[in-house]
């Protein structure tokens, strides 16, 4: 698996090569304008972003299949009428920060949260209808191409049109995909995906006053600062009373006389409604145990699972918290359940597995971390995986884990970081240190080391080179006093004298030498 994430180094030339840019049509507005990424890599994005990116965002809820085949079926009655074919495709995520986003391509999720916020049918279609308009305007495409995420993007689309298997490096594609949804469209990109995702709605047969209402009840709430929208819709698709004012000029020009929809949205988000307490007290005690409250965490915790026993990730969040109480066998009794409720969530498997680590049990642990990684590779599961791969006396597997956890953020990341440090200093000590000489007015050599590595390293050894002037190399090695600590440097007198007036390029120095203390 981890192989093939590593055979990109010739989509790697993508980035850096120019590319043409031609004159294109946006399919919904009709205007011309300069684009080189075609439908089919927009769609290649989408569909490599899309699964990683419901992960991140807390994964499909899956206790209501009812109501995710609402929601589908108010996105397919808008999206036969998009301006634009695609393969469109919405899911509900369980999430209880209201949002909804699309990427490129089609691809859309909306939060259970916010649908409990929305009144009616219509402005579930108002609020589906502008993620369609986005999608189909190109308006994440426009994004990249102006110079957004396009190392990664591309890259993603690249290897996804060879069919290729990308999952060691969703890593990166994972935080790619993040950026692709929270980032702030222009005020343009918003203004068409108001004006016509209200005349899609409209063609449906939906009332085009339910995108005002919808847009007044976002004001209200964006001045109220409730948090949990301040970090979901309001992040990337900002309210204001400008939007306000052009949704009812445009529904004017409409008419009222569509379809509201408010009994049939009421109908279909009951069962949403009756288990928000539930999912109160869970998100109240995955607040508590952020702030390693674990009383309280448990209380909330406990107290979700007591009114909704279906939910996996009620005990997913409670075989968390087993964990930082290093609980292991109850942690894995916790994730136990919440695989039994819900087996396509990466975070049950990587808990899991995490939990049989500390038990040391080995083989469990790579399974399910490796399953996990299969939904979402996290810095947490590579670093694992690495480290159980070096145990094994598998270097090179190893290394190839821990450099993909390397290269994200966070304590996992920071120790895949050290390892690879461990194992590369002793044999490769010049990628670790950098140096700089002078002569001093007495003739004597002073050398700078700096240590670049995140180790505290002893035995470190500095060759000086000086080109003599017939042209022969004289060479020298000294040793650098002490102990030098991560990411500091040490100014020492070499013990070597040159003359004065001796030409700064006629001496080098480098590392050949240094030890890891521990």
């Amino acid at each position: 698996m981890v192989n093939q994430c590593l055979r990109n180094t010739h989509w790697l030339t993508l980035c850096f090569v120019v590319l043409l840019a031609g004159c294109v049509q946006n399919p919904v507005t009709g205007a011309r304008e300069l684009g080189f990424i075609g439908t089919a890599d927009e769609v290649a994005i989408g569909r490599q972003h899309y699964g990683p990116t419901q992960q991140m965002e807390g994964g499909e809820y899956v206790l209501e299949p009812a109501l995710s085949n609402y929601v589908a079926d108010v996105t397919a009655r808008l999206a036969r009428l998009s301006d634009r074919e695609l393969p469109y495709e919405i899911v509900v995520l369980n999430s209880s920060v209201p949002n909804a986003w699309a990427l490129p391509g089609g691809k859309m999720a909306i939060n259970r949260g916010l649908l409990l916020e929305l009144e009616s049918e219509a402005e579930l279609a108002a609020v589906i209808g502008h993620e369609i308009i986005h999608a189909a305007a190109r308006h994440g495409a426009r994004n990249i191409e102006r110079g957004m995420l396009l190392e990664g993007a591309m890259l993603i689309a690249a290897m996804a049109a060879e069919d290729t298997q990308y999952l060691p490096f969703v890593v990166v594609g994972a935080q790619l995909g993040a950026a692709l949804i929270t980032q702030r469209h222009s005020r343009e990109a918003e203004r068409e995906a108001d004006l016509y995702g209200m005349q899609l709605m409209h063609r449906a047969g939906y009332d085009p006053y339910a995108a005002v209402t919808l847009q007044e009840t976002f004001v209200r709430l964006s001045e109220d600062r409730r948090s949990n929208w301040l970090t979901g819709l309001f992040a990337s698709h900002p309210p204001s009373a400008e939007r306000v004012a052009n949704n009812r000029a445009t529904a004017e020009r409409l008419g009222s006389n569509g379809e509201l929809g408010r009994d049939s949205h009421q109908q279909a988000i009951a069962e949403l409604r009756r288990r928000a307490p539930a999912f109160e007290a869970a998100d109240a005690g995955r607040a508590a145990l952020g702030k390693r409250d674990y009383a309280a965490a448990e209380a909330k915790i406990l107290e979700a699972i007591e009114l909704e026993p279906a939910e996996a990730s009620f005990h997913g969040l409670l075989g968390e918290l087993r964990l930082r109480q290093n609980r292991p066998e109850a942690a894995i009794a916790a994730f136990d359940r919440a695989l039994e409720r819900h087996e396509g969530y990466y975070g049950y498997w990587q808990g899991r597995g995490l939990a049989q680590l500390q038990l040391g049990q080995r083989p469990a642990a790579r399974s399910d971390l490796e399953r996990g990684a299969s939904l979402l590779p996290t810095a947490i599961a590579m670093n694992s995986l690495g480290q159980l791969e070096l145990a094994a006396g598998r270097q090179r597997e190893a290394r190839e884990y821990l450099n993909l956890a390397a290269g994200a953020g966070g304590p996992a990341a920071e120790q895949a970081r050290m390892t690879l440090a461990r194992l590369d200093l002793p044999n490769q000590p010049e990628r670790f240190f950098s140096t700089r000489s002078g002569v001093d007015e007495r003739g004597r050599l002073i050398i700078e080391v700096s240590n670049r590595s995140p180790l505290t390293t002893g035995g470190v050894v500095v060759e000086v080179r000086l080109q003599q002037e017939d042209g022969r190399v004289a060479s020298r090695r000294v040793n650098v006093p002490g102990r030098l600590p991560a990411n500091e440097s040490v100014r020492f007198q070499s013990g070597l004298n040159l003359p004065v007036d001796t030409p700064a390029e006629r001496v080098s120095t480098r590392v050949v030498a240094a030890r890891v203390v521990d």
